[in-house]
């Protein structure tokens, strides 16, 4: 079978890594009209940065994974097409900021009925509203030619960070599908046959089109609410000096609540969690709910006043001006073992922190090429090495919970550092104690501070 996948970015690429990987009898085509992209998937260089990634890319490129920019071949040669085309918040006209923009997903419609003379079955892959499968068929059928198109909804719940453990060993697989039609069915159990090359055969779940679509924005706002919730706690905490960390404890071993996802920090990123909040948000008001829509985005609202929140912290604590100090932003991609930046906490921290005019560096181990895009337009230094970007700072402030961050030399930064010496750690990820006796002053996230200065 010919499988193709459109879209080669965060999704695509690592998606059909995998089914190339577990499916040797496959042949597995990856394309989009970037001509950059894919030539670094066709290189050592890969656009995106995901552990193991690498070695499961090399594994299978040129056997029966292929990347290339012939969209039309491409479509044209497949029997299975699963679409992975981007689909951002909308920023212009009608539901600008929380609408899903589907324009380049109603294009990839298109291009699939322009170059499709036999049966396909088309398989959405990336997160769309509700019902955005009955649009595809209408495009896809209409002024029909005779060829028949099975729309299917497969969402991913791949994480960026774990994507390809995600992918080898997954909690679950949605299919969505039409069970009332004969091809419908036929089309569900194709696609189940490709994941059950290795995913347990009660881990794939079958529903109806409809409630695959919605289980994707109802995972992920239900995933940022939690995030949201122990932020907001965390504020109470540190007014209130209970420990954060342990109170999340406590409610975690709650088997009603659950561990998963209480950790505190400055806050959520990532393309998928604001993103969907708003679609559900747009959805819900689209019906008329206004109640439910006020929920969902106040889920939102908690994220963006926790980041601000954690900004505002780090200029009152350094005395209520950062004009000329160099603060030192450790970590720009929104969550670790990733190289995206996309709404990640680190960025929007670090624009907060230019308005005080702050002689701002920027540091991290993957995702400096994605920040310098990102922030462009904005006065800042980016140094890859923590030491060098320490040298002669006022303060770190840690975005992104990179393991190596742990295990630095702190006594041999803070003698490079000027003093007194900030870390405002907003993921609690490093030795706060110990970092107080070195000399720090040291402000974590939902915890009593540790410096010897009187806290406002």
């Amino acid at each position: 079978m010919e499988i193709l996948g459109i879209g080669a970015g965060y999704v695509g690429g690592p998606t059909m890594a995998m089914i190339a990987d577990k499916c040797p009898e496959h042949r597995v085509t990856v394309v989009d009209i970037n001509e950059e992209k894919i030539a670094r998937w066709n290189s050592d260089n890969l656009p995106i940065y995901e552990p193991g990634l690498d070695e499961l890319v090399q594994r299978v490129r040129g056997r029966n994974l292929f990347f290339s920019t012939d969209v039309d071949e491409g479509i044209r040669r497949a029997d299975m097409i699963f679409v992975t085309v981007n689909t951002p918040t909308k920023s212009f006209g009608y539901g600008s900021g929380y609408a899903s923009d589907l324009q380049y997903w109603e294009l990839t419609a298109r291009k699939i009925k322009e170059n499709s003379d036999r049966p396909k079955i088309v398989i959405e892959k990336s997160t769309v509203p509700v019902r955005t499968a009955a649009a595809m068929e209408r495009i896809l059928h209409s002024e029909s030619n005779g060829v028949n198109f099975e729309v299917l909804s497969s969402p991913e719940f791949m994480a960026e960070g774990t994507a390809v453990r995600d992918l080898n060993d997954p909690d679950r697989v949605l299919i969505g599908g039409r069970h009332d039609t004969e091809t419908g069915r036929k089309a569900m159990d194709a696609v189940v046959d490709v994941f059950a090359n290795w995913v347990p055969r009660e881990r794939i779940i079958c529903s109806n089109i409809w409630s695959a679509e919605l289980s994707k924005l109802t995972a992920n706002a239900f995933l940022a609410q939690r995030v949201s919730s122990i932020n907001a706690i965390s504020a109470l905490c540190e007014k209130t000096e209970a420990d954060v960390n342990e109170v999340a404890l406590a409610i975690g071993m709650d088997d009603r609540i659950g561990s998963m996802f209480l950790k505190p920090s400055v806050g959520f990123g990532g393309s998928c969690f604001k993103k969907d909040l708003l679609s559900l948000v747009y959805l819900c008001e689209s019906y008329g709910l206004t109640e439910q829509a006020e929920y969902w985005h106040q889920v939102v609202k908690m994220n963006e006043h926790q980041m601000e929140r954690f900004a505002k912290r780090v200029i009152n604590q350094m005395f209520n001006t950062l004009a000329g100090k160099r603060i030192v932003i450790m970590g720009c991609a929104f969550k670790a073992d990733t190289g995206d930046t996309r709404e990640s906490p680190g960025l929007t921290v670090a624009r907060y922190l230019l308005d005080e005019r702050a002689d701002l560096v920027l540091s991290d181990p993957k995702a400096l090429e994605n920040a310098r895009i990102d922030m462009a337009d904005a006065p800042v230094r980016y140094i890859e090495d923590p030491y060098e970007a320490a040298q002669g700072a006022h303060a770190l402030v840690v975005c992104t919970e990179w393991a190596q961050y742990r295990d630095l030399d702190f006594e041999a930064i803070y003698a490079a550092m000027n003093k007194p010496a900030f870390v405002f750690d907003g993921r609690n990820i490093l030795k706060h104690e110990e970092l107080f006796e070195i000399g720090f002053h040291v402000f974590p996230i939902g915890k009593k501070a540790l410096t010897r200065f009187e806290t406002s």
